[in-house]
């Protein structure tokens, strides 16, 4: 149970990193080449790891599950 309110908050705090990181490149940039790119490279490993953390989370049994 507990495991889904952190997953929830983990996903909150995910998505204002990810437009704190995107107002980050967007404030000194003069055109969309120049915030895309940069952005993509910086946020898709991030993403690729919290989701792959975030499915290892889901799939651990919990402790009353053990086989």
């Amino acid at each position: 149970m507990y495991r889904w309110i952190w997953l929830g908050l983990g996903f909150l705090a995910l998505c204002y990193g990810t437009v704190a990181v995107f107002l980050a490149f967007d404030r000194d940039s003069h055109s969309a080449s120049d915030t895309i790119r940069p952005f993509i490279i910086t946020m898709a490993p991030v993403w690729a790891i919290a989701i792959a953390g975030a499915v290892a989370i889901v799939r651990r049994p919990e402790s009353g599950d053990r086989r």
